[in-house]
């Protein structure tokens, strides 16, 4: 199944059309993103140190009491 030039002139009008010319930058950059860290995921590159360094990134858990 190929997508010729014709198809994806189609597909562009329509994305223009339903979500307009300022979000279609922002939603290839987020499809982008997802679709590596999809394939990140499905390769298994649990990277141990970036783990730690993004764990060490986040505030400390504050205790919500009375």
């Amino acid at each position: 199944m190929d997508i010729g030039p014709g198809e994806l002139i189609v597909l562009g009008i329509v994305l223009l059309l339903v979500f307009g010319g300022s979000k279609v930058p922002q939603l290839a950059k987020n499809l982008g993103k997802a679709k590596s860290e999809f394939e990140k995921g499905m390769r298994g590159d649990d990277d141990p140190q970036a783990a730690a360094v993004q764990a060490e990134a986040l505030p400390p858990p504050t205790a919500h009491g009375s």
